[in-house]
């Protein structure tokens, strides 16, 4: 009888050992709070959003959060994939094209916060300069009409067009151009995406690429192009968006906290020198 009980005992003991050991493996798991991580997808483009993303990974790990960076080639799925509840969040564009997605598609988004800007450059194979772009120039620009205010008023900027007097920039086409002295001629039937590629191919004579897609083709948005936009009082802030109702989860705040701390804006400093600038220096 006393053998049995001992023998019983001994299992027991065993057991709770087992189960201790396993529970301190599970809180190990779990960061700083003892719990699992929480997982947040976020959705991005590849260059720089998930560059930046995957820098600000083990900061958002020590706070409790195990960040999943799904990628996408272009500006319309990151929305669609947001709206349809398949990613928490997405990071990769900027506020007058979030406003125009959200008129046209009715999406109820929400701006959570400015991370950085991206520069749109002037490319071209042909010319070393603005001033050499000659007569009736062929400039080709991207299909997405959310970014044609921002290039003609980058166009306005260097001398090339002169806008109508009170036009909204963000919102600026081609009609409202009331001086064009070179004639310059304008080609908007490409995807954003195969702009490098266009201008890698010599066509036309000057081409507009957003820096991230001209980054991920391996291009050098601060010194590559003729003519780069200024980033002072730039409205085309990169921000991080959510759905209307999501902007006061913990896991979310905490995403835009780290992206905006010191640590992440030095990095975009240190890693892209110019190409893409912290949203601090817009200011």
């Amino acid at each position: 009888m006393k053998k049995w009980l001992g023998a019983l005992l001994a299992a027991v003991l065993v057991f709770a050992l087992a189960a201790c050991g396993g529970n301190k493996d599970e809180n190990a798991a779990g960061g700083d709070k003892g719990g699992e991580l929480v997982k947040l997808k976020v959705g991005a483009s590849n260059v720089p959003h998930a560059e930046i993303l995957e820098q600000a990974k083990p900061l958002l790990k020590e706070k409790g959060i195990d960040l999943e960076i799904i990628t996408f080639q272009d500006y319309i799925l990151p929305n669609k994939a947001l709206a349809d509840k398949d990613i928490d969040a997405n990071y990769f564009q900027h506020i007058p094209y979030l406003e125009a997605q959200m008129e046209e598609h009715g999406y109820n988004f929400v701006n959570v916060g400015g991370i950085h800007i991206e520069p749109i450059g002037l490319y071209s194979q042909k010319y070393k300069s603005v001033e050499e772009l000659p007569n009736g120039a062929t400039i080709i620009m991207s299909n997405s009409v959310a970014d044609h205010g921002r290039i003609l008023s980058m166009l306005q900027e260097k001398g090339l067009i002169k806008l109508k007097e009170g036009v909204d920039k963000t919102r600026a086409t081609v009609n409202d151009i009331v001086e064009n002295p070179k004639k310059l001629k304008f080609k908007a039937d490409v995807d954003a995406g195969l702009l490098p590629q266009v201008y890698q191919n010599g066509e036309g004579d000057a081409v507009l690429i957003n820096a991230n897609y001209a980054l991920d083709a391996g291009l050098d948005p601060a010194k590559d192009p003729i003519a780069v936009e200024s980033p002072k009082d730039n409205p085309y802030v990169n921000i991080v968006a959510v759905r209307k109702g999501d902007e006061n989860r913990k896991e979310i705040k905490t995403l835009v906290e780290v992206l905006q701390s010191k640590e992440i804006q030095d990095f975009i400093t240190e890693q892209y020198k110019g190409a893409v600038i912290p949203a601090a220096e817009n200011k």
